[in-house]
């Protein structure tokens, strides 16, 4: 998928292999005009990069090749053991979970999963996922502090399903329970941000100790596009609608909303996985490495009082 804002880096990318093979085919020497080009493709992409709108950072995050939850649990862990079902209705394949160890240590692993092609996406629900979803992940989050075992939640997705069946089987009742629950759980909680973060879908395995985002990933109380078609009854000013919601890491960051950012590479989370995928187990590892040794009844009056001070406006 080609976004807009990248059509003169792919255009000169595409000038560059013509080049390549230009010069391979006429024995030709063209290594300084190379080298040329090749050093205005870097600043090109730096500038593109560095400068990207709110708008061009959501469309990153939802670049169709960009890593999704599984792709980075299967880098990060040396095993991993998805376990199913939320005991109740059945398993929502939108939420994934289990236990994987990560440089010896067994950490629980909980997400939204997307999919990549039209039948994967049918039966992930797009990442959206029912209150079985929310049920299953509050199951594996009681099961980690069981075991005493330290939770990473990652999370990608577009909203919890907003279905009439959801809502009929409790979908606000259980993302509200998770919100309790997690908020009191006795091991360390780290949640990451890896895509899309919206709305109740994001926060209802968001609570935790520490709360990082993806330099390319959003997270807002609505999408762009619904916030446009509620105030203009179009999804025409989603651009604008995206400035004013001012849901970027950069913005969350300053709000005091997240704890920091996770660096993507340049391009994006996509065109590097295994890059990307050991930024985010060191950023896993430190925190755990500094959460661990707190007491659990210090960690969780911590957490308490650093989601109850958001909003909270001092004159």
């Amino acid at each position: 998928m080609l976004l807009d804002f990248e059509k003169p880096i792919v255009e000169l990318e595409t000038k560059i292999a013509d080049m390549k093979s230009l010069a391979q085919q006429n024995n030709v020497d063209v290594s300084d005009a190379l080298k040329s080009l090749e050093e205005k493709l870097q600043k090109l992409k730096e500038e593109t990069y560095s400068n990207l709108t709110r708008w061009q950072r959501v469309q990153l995050s939802r670049h169709q090749d960009r890593p999704y939850t599984l792709d980075y649990i299967y880098e990060i862990t040396e095993d991993f053991v998805e376990l199913h079902g939320d005991r109740n209705v059945g398993d929502d394949k939108a939420m994934i979970g289990g236990f994987g160890t990560v440089d010896g240590q067994t950490i629980m692993f909980v997400g939204q999963q997307k999919g990549r092609n039209t039948k994967q996406r049918q039966e992930r629900n797009f990442g959206m996922a029912n209150p079985e979803g929310y049920r299953k992940a509050l199951r594996l989050f009681k099961l980690a502090e069981k075991f005493k075992k330290p939770i990473v939640t990652l999370i990608d997705t577009p909203g919890a399903y907003p279905g009439l069946e959801a809502e009929a089987r409790g979908q606000a009742e259980a993302i509200a329970r998770n919100l309790k629950e997690m908020s009191v759980l006795k091991v360390p909680v780290v949640c990451i941000i890896i895509g899309e973060g919206a709305s109740g879908g994001a926060i209802g395995i968001g609570v935790g100790d520490k709360v990082f985002m993806l330099e390319n990933t959003w997270y807002s109380v609505i999408s762009p596009e619904s916030c446009s078609s509620i105030l203009w009854r179009s999804w025409d000013y989603k651009e604008q609608a995206a400035e004013a919601l001012k849901l970027t890491a950069d913005d969350m960051t300053g709000f005091g909303l997240v704890d920091g950012i996770i660096r993507e590479p340049l391009g994006g989370a996509h065109t590097d996985l295994k890059w990307q995928a050991n930024e985010i187990k060191k950023t896993i590892l430190e925190t755990l490495n500094e959460l661990m040794p707190m007491d659990p009844a210090e960690r969780i009056k911590k957490r308490i009082e650093k989601f109850g001070s958001m909003g909270v406006v001092k004159a």
